[in-house]
């Protein structure tokens, strides 16, 4: 906000401290933070076999979005010099200067670093550790060295959005078992027919900052295979949770009918791009979101049940 004085001058007036807070919680990714809890809260009444300590789910969602905002408020960091160019991202608090490139840093690592006591204080060193994995994953494996040089970086990249669902059932058993790595292995595989879409809507951001995200790198036929083969081997993979996880009608269900509708909308984003017409690729990703959600509370809700 400028502010003329008497003089004549103009000068800046500080940003409000309202403002600042959310300037702050904006580097958080708090979209992001969504999906940490439609995952992590289900996953944590299933390793349950029921609605597990109230306070137990309160400190490991607490420490999660800790650890999931450290890791996004890095990438922020990292990416700033890209995200001024590009249309989607140009709003950051970073690109705005809202906040300093050196404020950024330090939030990220006392997010870090608090994340990972709150863990370990209130939860166990598994799930403490797997935090600290996931951020590792997520700022060094997928931002610093797979995002600007290779078309398959979501696919790797994505596995740090898996550690949530391990984080909550470790926070509950303080181990893991098969069922953990099932649910770990869906949200990798539905990382890329989730993120793919996207890309495509905004390939040509990513052709001006050199990213080469497999929508900006490929035709839409070729992306639209790849979304096709994801969002089939996701379905394949939710189902495997049925034997495993010994899971009942309502999810069962669930997998079967959701994970259908998340293939139709997939198919039709690959017929369209085949016949030439405008693919709207943004379907396909807001109906893998409303997949995932709603798989979600069917796993929530499932071990609730008698049936």
């Amino acid at each position: 906000m400028d502010i003329t004085t008497t003089s004549g001058s103009v000068q800046t007036a500080a940003p409000s401290f309202g403002r600042t807070v959310r300037a702050y919680v904006a580097l958080t990714k708090p979209r992001v933070l969504e999906l940490l809890l439609v995952t992590t809260v289900p996953v944590m009444i299933l390793a349950q076999g029921g609605f597990p300590n109230v306070w137990l789910v309160l400190a490991t969602v607490i420490g999660g979005s800790m650890s999931a905002g450290s890791a996004a408020a890095f990438n922020m960091y990292l990416d700033r010099d890209i995200d001024a160019h590009m249309k989607r991202t140009a709003r950051r608090p970073i690109v705005t200067g809202e906040v300093s490139a050196r404020g950024a840093l330090i939030f990220s690592w006392v997010l870090a670093v608090a994340s990972t006591v709150w863990l370990l204080a209130t939860t166990n060193w598994v799930a403490a550790s797997l935090s600290v994995g996931a951020i590792f994953f997520y700022v060094v494996i997928y931002t610093m060295i797979l995002k600007r040089r290779t078309e398959q970086n979501i696919v790797w990249g994505g596995i740090a959005g898996c550690f949530p669902v391990l984080i909550g059932w470790s926070a509950v058993t303080g181990s893991l078992s098969w069922s953990a790595f099932i649910l770990f292995a869906l949200v990798f595989l539905w990382t890329p027919p989730h993120y793919w879409p996207l890309s495509m809507k905004y390939k040509g951001d990513y052709a001006e900052v050199e990213v080469p995200m497999l929508g900006a790198t490929r035709n839409g036929t070729q992306v639209g295979l790849q979304v096709i083969l994801y969002a089939w081997a996701t379905v394949a993979c939710s189902l495997l949770l049925i034997p495993v996880g010994e899971m009942g009608l309502v999810y069962t269900v669930s997998a079967l009918v959701f994970g259908g509708w998340f293939v139709y909308e997939s198919h039709v984003l690959y017929n369209r791009a085949v016949r030439g017409t405008e693919p709207k690729p943004m379907r396909v990703f807001h109906a893998s979101i409303t997949y995932l959600t709603l798989l979600f509370v069917a796993i929530a809700v499932d071990p609730l049940l008698p049936f």
